[in-house]
């Protein structure tokens, strides 16, 4: 009973240090329900009151970025997982998964339209790089490729910063990256890409390519038909 009692003054004082219930049930071997019922009738000042809130809004915080930190191992772990299950590609899965990509982010050509060249866009680095990785498998020269930046208007101090990043992605001169078209900045934008990772949209287009296009057409049904006769 002695016991019970010095542990209920040194919760009361505890609590008026402006010490959570968390912070003094780890020094205070008790369940919340009893810290509850021993403070019921204590009178807090309003500093006390304060220092209280401020302990609740740390540990919160604390809680928080704990969290936070355990959903970003678990999130890399699976992703590490995932890769390794990958493993070696071989060329028809390289040929497959570059005009899957290209289904998806490539131009189509109409009917209504016939002529037009295969070109894709694309922000994705390691999407482009896999592109490029296809083009060459495909036997598509680098001389037979033209190469355009879109970037929003308000990096136009980053141009030159710009070109270089897409340099060392494709592994080519800054002098292929002549071709620059700007886009209307909206100043409301929810984009989470505005500050320095930010590096725009680049097209690359095959030239002198409607038969390639064509045969990737083929490509596409052929993938389509594939999968439905499984």
């Amino acid at each position: 009973m002695i016991a019970k009692i010095e542990l209920k003054k040194k919760a009361i004082a505890m609590r008026k240090k402006g010490i959570t219930y968390g912070g003094i049930m780890d020094k205070v071997p008790v369940a919340k329900s009893t810290l509850a019922l021993w403070f019921k009738e204590v009178k807090l000042s309003k500093p006390q009151i304060q220092l209280i809130t401020k302990a609740r809004l740390e540990a919160g915080l604390r809680g928080g970025a704990t969290k936070k930190k355990q959903r970003i191992a678990k999130m890399h772990s699976i992703i590490e997982d995932a890769e390794k299950k990958v493993g070696h590609l071989t060329d028809r899965e390289l040929w497959l998964i570059g005009t899957t990509i290209y289904w998806a982010e490539g131009s189509k050509e109409k009917e209504w339209y016939p002529g037009s060249g295969a070109s894709f866009i694309n922000m994705d680095s390691h999407m482009v790089q896999v592109f490029m990785r296809w083009l060459k498998f495909c036997s598509i020269e680098i001389e037979n490729l033209s190469f355009s930046l879109y970037i929003h208007e308000n990096h136009k101090n980053r141009v030159s910063e710009i070109k270089k990043y897409w340099s060392r992605i494709i592994g080519l001169p800054v002098s292929k990256f002549t071709e620059v078209y700007w886009k209307k900045n909206k100043g409301n934008t929810k984009r989470k890409n505005i500050g320095d990772k930010y590096f725009g949209i680049i097209k690359i287009k095959v030239k002198r390519s409607s038969s390639f296009l064509r045969k990737i057409t083929g490509w596409t049904r052929g993938i389509y038909n594939g999968i439905n006769k499984r």
